[in-house]
């Protein structure tokens, strides 16, 4: 029996013994947060995992992009054999095989993707999640808090599974204030006031991230409040985010004393302790350019006006 399968046993046999009786699956609360391709949400997400792991909370994450590099800042920087390779090499798998003990005890899981070129990129996530129970995870690792990093360039309907299912209970999107970033955000709205009525995820609201302009905090609020969202958290760019990443750390483990560890603390306790959702009004195709115009004829403005004031663009 591996260590960490022998951690996993002494838990249960101790909350077996607190108890009275056998380990039975509790509440626990499963949120996905979703992000384009490069916006940072697996950074984002691999260092709410981190502070609410110091925190005192079990948590669970597991990586949704076929990429399969969700954890990686959890665990030094390690690869971790993916859901779906282990599943086409092995055919049976244990617990061991797909995950690794992270940063404060977070257990660590990567769903992978099919064979490039064959097969949709969403099955691994129900893959997952389907072996999460068929090995009764849940119930013996008794986690707080289970995050599912989700890749949010929603194309793709597997990537849809976590809020379409019932396998999360609400959802959040990363974004920054470029357009493309916006429009992925927009896109997920769709698929949460499509889902949401039937069953699905309600949106917990938007992480704002990566922010360096100083119209980017404006533009991220006047979006939620066009789209009936709210913002829960911003997260300014941060070179202590770079550096912990080039040491395969979370800020939260390579600079926690820092203000970007404590921006991420926070961020961490309102996506997980404050429950308020809302169901989204995304924008429709013109409306969003539209919007986006608007926003860069009033970028443009103030950028000349800076300029003629003897500032810097």
């Amino acid at each position: 029996m591996s260590q960490q399968a022998r951690g996993f046993a002494l838990r249960a046999a101790v909350l077996e013994v607190s108890t009275g009786g056998p380990v039975t699956e509790r509440s626990v609360k499963h949120i996905a947060i979703y992000g384009k391709g490069g916006i940072g949400k697996s950074t984002t997400t691999s260092n709410i995992s981190a502070a609410l792991a110091e925190a005192g909370r079990r948590v669970i994450q597991v990586g949704c992009d076929p990429k399969a590099d969700s954890t990686t800042i959890l665990r030094g920087g390690e690869d971790l054999p993916t859901v779906l390779d282990t599943l086409r090499e092995q055919g049976k798998v244990r617990l061991e095989d797909i995950s690794a003990l992270g940063f404060g005890g977070v257990l660590c899981i990567e769903s992978g993707g099919p064979v490039p070129g064959v097969g949709c990129a969403g099955r691994g996530i129900s893959t997952a999640v389907d072996l999460l129970h068929e090995l009764e995870v849940f119930e013996q690792f008794q986690p707080d808090v289970v995050l599912y990093d989700v890749l949010g360039d929603v194309v793709c309907g597997g990537f849809a599974v976590p809020i379409r299912d019932g396998i999360a209970d609400r959802a959040f999107v990363v974004t920054s204030s470029d357009f493309m970033a916006i429009f992925a955000a927009n896109n997920l709205f769709k698929a949460v006031s499509k889902y949401a009525p039937s069953g699905g995820a309600r949106l917990g609201g938007i992480i704002a991230n990566n922010l360096q302009a100083p119209y980017a905090r404006s533009l991220v609020d006047d979006f939620a409040g066009r789209t009936g969202t709210r913002v829960v958290g911003y997260v300014p760019r941060s070179m202590a985010v770079a550096q912990g990443e080039l040491y395969g750390r979370t800020v939260i483990e390579s600079s926690p004393h820092s203000e970007q560890a404590e921006i991420y603390r926070r961020l961490a306790r309102a996506v997980v302790d404050d429950e308020t959702t809302t169901l989204p009004r995304p924008l429709n195709g013109p409306a969003l350019k539209s919007w986006a115009k608007e926003w860069g004829d009033r970028i443009f403005v103030e950028d000349s006006q800076l300029v003629e004031a003897g500032g810097g663009v």
